[in-house]
């Protein structure tokens, strides 16, 4: 009942929101991983920017693409925890330990480890419209844990004006993604993160480019 239910949510509601009330623009399509195990990195400004990621896959994927997301966040009631986990099909991660010996990122490796594609929010929480935060180190404890694991950069545009922030009505704004190529890890945690904002800032010019041309 719950696949069917996220079938329903993603193959129908999403994709009919994302197609034709907003619409959307995929560049480098071609540089999404075809099977898991992979991370997309994305910046993060609306609860839909996982909806839009995870419409970009064909269906027969969607078991397999889940979004990464804050327990104490989505797990906070029985019914948001349900829908969160069961339709939205999230990997639930805490962001505080309850022990020293506690290990966060064990749900995203036993994840990666099923052969997932998990989506990762690297800026931790949706920033302000249309901007990018600092990114957290966690994505480059998660590529060095998963060194043969590729890291996708995408870049987001439009969903921040579309769903900003702690607004709930639903705004038509053209969507844009942006796809860059896969990163991997190389042995420093640092020199990882730089290569990953660089990737993001290119993907951010390619869009103020396009936008103005």
């Amino acid at each position: 009942m719950a696949l069917f239910l996220r079938y329903l949510w993603y193959g129908v509601i999403v994709r009919a929101v994302v197609l034709v009330v907003l619409g959307l623009n995929v560049r480098h399509r071609e540089r999404l991983p075809a099977a898991g195990p992979a991370i997309l990195a994305a910046n993060h400004n609306s609860h839909l920017d996982a909806m839009v990621l995870i419409s970009l896959f064909p269906l027969r994927l969607l078991p397999r693409v889940r979004p990464v997301a804050a327990a104490d966040y989505f797990l906070r009631n029985p019914l948001l925890a349900w829908f969160a986990t069961r339709v939205v099909g999230i990997v639930p991660l805490k962001r505080k330990r309850e022990r020293d010996d506690e290990d966060l990122l064990a749900p995203v490796s036993e994840a990666l480890a099923r052969g997932e594609i998990l989506l990762f929010f690297p800026e931790g929480s949706r920033g302000e419209p249309e901007q990018l935060a600092e990114f957290k180190s966690g994505l480059a404890r998660l590529a060095e844990r998963h060194p043969e694991v590729p890291v996708v950069p995408i870049f987001l545009h439009g969903l921040g004006k579309a769903l900003p922030k702690g607004e709930a009505v639903l705004v038509p704004f053209f969507l844009d993604v942006w796809v860059g190529a896969a990163l991997r890890y190389a042995g420093s945690r640092e020199a990882f993160m730089q290569d990953y904002r660089a990737a993001m800032a290119t993907l951010a010019q390619e869009e103020r480019r396009a936008e103005w041309s």
